[in-house]
């Protein structure tokens, strides 16, 4: 446990060890629900503010504790009101999450590392390698933050782990993150339903992702054969696509929930009419739908988008053949907020 010389974020500790903490320093344990409840829903950074709680325990808490580890840097707005925010950690390094407006809500995509590992060509993060997982709280304060920051009527109601890194390879501290965004008691009462973890593709983590949360799972897919998904995701050599859908088809899913597939479309690499043909006997045995990502182009890129015509022709022949096929326009590209843009570099 912390000590009087470094203070420890408490969102990185779980429960049981927090209460057992309380029991030490004679705090008494109801005092835990009242403290997530300043930080979760009134947004407190401070345990000062919880005036529900005795001066003298949170002095205490004060000491030992802190609430948060995010620095805003920045904040890009895109032309379509998304937002790019530049977080800065405690240990200096960098990472990006975008706000997306809906209709109705909004969506926002979080990070769940600085950099990633997994070196896919068409995403720009790639380039960074990875530098590190987050924490549990590092993770948490990108959610606690953007929507202390939010001013329109509108409400944050989805989450979407697609920002930089891959979410599986942290997966202990990813677990850790999501019961506390879908826990509607003490949590931040995120409906499970709307909260999706994209992977490009760890298969042996899958089944440990669905025994600990009920998430929404998307597969980064982006081809239909091994050699074009070699050539774009590394993890493939590892996790062919032939053991990348034998764990899609047996991943344990509720009547209505069906895994997504996202697939980035590419000019002239996976675009063709054999291409979405090979795409549709592949998923054919799936529970699962199509989300189909015309490429966002960003700096030094060796890849271009597809035309319009050549993307609306790739959904029709999904559709065609009975499977659901959504285009999805990526937003904030004109602040590199967009789909596979995220580096870190909107200083």
């Amino acid at each position: 446990m912390p000590n009087l010389f470094e203070k420890q974020d408490i969102l990185n500790f779980s429960d049981s060890t927090l209460s057992d903490w309380f029991k030490t320093n004679k705090i008494a344990p109801y005092h835990l629900k009242q403290i997530k409840k300043w930080i979760y829903v009134k947004n407190s950074k401070s345990f000062y503010e919880m005036t529900d709680i005795s001066k003298k325990n949170r002095e205490i808490l004060e000491s030992f504790f802190c609430i948060g580890s995010l620095e805003t840097i920045k904040i890009r707005k895109s032309k379509d009101g998304s937002k790019k925010y530049l977080f800065k950690l405690k240990d200096s390094n960098l990472i990006e999450s975008v706000l997306i407006p809906e209709k109705n809500h909004y969506t926002l995509c979080i990070s769940s590392q600085a950099g990633c590992a997994q070196g896919c060509r068409f995403c720009q993060t790639a380039k960074l390698g990875l530098v590190r997982n987050l924490s549990k709280a590092e993770i948490i304060s990108q959610i606690i933050d953007i929507k202390a920051d939010l001013k329109e009527h509108k409400r944050l109601t989805n989450l979407v782990f697609m920002g930089m890194g891959e979410p599986l390879a942290n997966l202990s501290n990813l677990i850790l993150a999501l019961n506390t965004i879908i826990d509607s008691n003490e949590g931040l009462c995120f409906s499970k339903r709307r909260v999706t973890v994209s992977t490009c593709g760890i298969v042996s983590n899958f089944q440990k992702l669905a025994q600990n949360t009920e998430a929404r799972l998307a597969v980064s897919l982006n081809a239909a054969d091994n050699k074009i998904r070699d050539m774009l995701m590394p993890i493939n050599k590892k996790y062919p696509i032939e053991t990348l859908i034998d764990a899609c088809k047996n991943y344990p899913l509720k009547p209505r929930d069906r895994i997504t597939f996202e697939y980035v479309l590419l000019k002239d690499i996976n675009d063709s009419e054999n291409d979405a043909k090979k795409l549709i006997k592949l998923l054919k045995e799936v529970k699962g739908k199509v989300n189909l990502i015309p490429f966002n182009n960003h700096f030094k890129s060796e890849f271009e988008a597809p035309n319009l015509d050549t993307v609306l022709q790739f959904q029709k022949i999904l559709s065609d053949n009975n499977i659901t096929a959504i285009i999805r326009n990526s937003k904030g590209s004109d602040v590199s907020a967009a789909c596979g843009q995220l580096a870190a570099n909107c200083l």
